[in-house]
């Protein structure tokens, strides 16, 4: 067996970055806000000061001490944002992340094994910032999956070696759903991320091939898909019906679904999980004001242990997460207990129960409400 980490998506720009040891030029080209510096008072605002610049560590706080406790065996990202010193803001687009190469410390100190960039703000500052972000992850040991220099090598997988317990596959694709431009989708020799054409039956089989064609006996195979809008719990028809093919015709072993700013719900099919949205794990969102009733200071660690070779799933765990001043806590007991409510709430429809577990710090345990193996 294999537990792996999954997270939603990990923002560590903009204002993230100014409190890191090395931050950007904090000069921002959007409508309201000009400085990246305006985001961290924000937070501090709510929260209290932030004591800068701040260790590697910092900003993943109560996260890590559970990360050494439960030792996973690969600890996957969705990274949304670019890392670079390029000052080449993509046009026409009203939000631009990135973080100086120099803060790259901030993601191995959570020994992270894999970003996926197939997301709508890996090219926020153009080609060159795609080159750069690529270069920066390799140097520092980390596997990226869903962007490349051509299109071969934005859709091949990133591979993570467990050693004697295999390979994780993570293929990485991104949805126009997710406000991802066309133009970012890479063609023949040209840079740009694994864009999906649309989520058809077709489009899954497509998928399902290119796993045929790397997966070897006792790997496990994720892939990882941002799709959707960035608030509201309702999953589309097309989503489920993709998500289902994937396992189907791809033998797929998670699909790790992100974008949504918050959590949504957690469906098991066939023995496999589907997390439709992960929800944001790191972000400078403190004190932005607008839809509370998501709860967006809260986030989840995702524990997925899965027996390789066709067993599917047999553990399922989250952890409860507080952003507060940059930085992750262990939520409150009341907090565990809302955010089991909403995803048990979520989850039932597809067939999937989440309860709070008795622990001192609490954890969410998911889990089919019946295991016939059949669709709910």
């Amino acid at each position: 067996m294999a537990t792996l980490f999954l997270t939603g998506d990990v923002m560590t720009g903009r204002g993230i970055d100014q409190v890191l040891k090395r931050p950007s030029d904090p000069v921002l080209h959007e409508s309201y806000v000009r400085d990246a510096r305006e985001y961290v008072a924000l937070a501090e605002r709510v929260n209290g000061p932030i004591a800068r610049p701040v260790e590697w560590s910092y900003i993943w706080g109560a996260a890590l001490p559970l990360l050494d406790r439960v030792e996973p065996g690969a600890r996957i990202i969705n990274l949304e944002t670019s890392i670079t010193l390029s000052g080449d803001a993509w046009p026409d687009k009203g939000i631009h992340y990135r973080m100086h190469p120099a803060n790259i410390a901030c993601l191995s100190a959570a020994r992270i094994d894999c970003c996926v960039l197939a997301n709508n703000h890996v090219l926020d500052f153009g080609y060159a910032g795609l080159e750069e972000t690529l270069l920066t992850l390799r140097g520092a040991g980390v596997h990226a999956a869903g962007a490349g220099a051509n299109a071969s090598e934005a859709a091949a997988p990133a591979v993570v070696d467990l050693g004697e317990r295999g390979r994780v596959l993570v293929f990485a694709y991104g949805s126009a759903t997710s406000g991802i431009p066309f133009e970012w989708g890479a063609a023949g020799s040209r840079a740009g991320i694994n864009l999906l054409s649309d989520l058809s039956p077709a489009a899954a089989r497509a998928v399902g091939a290119a796993v045929g064609r790397w997966r070897r006996p006792g790997d496990i195979v994720v892939v990882s898909v941002h799709w959707g809008s960035n608030w509201g719990y309702a999953i589309p028809q097309e989503q489920r019906l993709f998500a289902h093919a994937l396992i189907d015709f791809g033998s797929v072993d998670v699909v790790h679904g992100h974008s949504s700013h918050h959590a949504k719900g957690i469906e098991v099919y066939r023995g496999r999980p589907i997390f439709y949205g992960c929800g944001d794990f790191l972000n400078d969102y403190e004190g932005i004001a607008g839809h509370e009733q998501y709860r967006g200071d809260l986030s989840l660690m995702y524990f997925v242990t899965i027996e390789p070779s066709g067993g599917g799933l047999t553990g399922l765990s989250l952890a409860p997460m507080q952003t507060r001043r940059f930085s992750l806590y262990r939520a409150s007991r009341a907090d565990a207990v809302w955010l089991a409510a909403v995803l048990d709430r979520e989850s039932a429809p597809l067939g999937c129960r989440v309860r709070l577990g008795d622990e001192a710090s609490p954890m969410l345990h998911a889990a089919p409400a019946h295991r016939s193996g059949s669709e709910p």
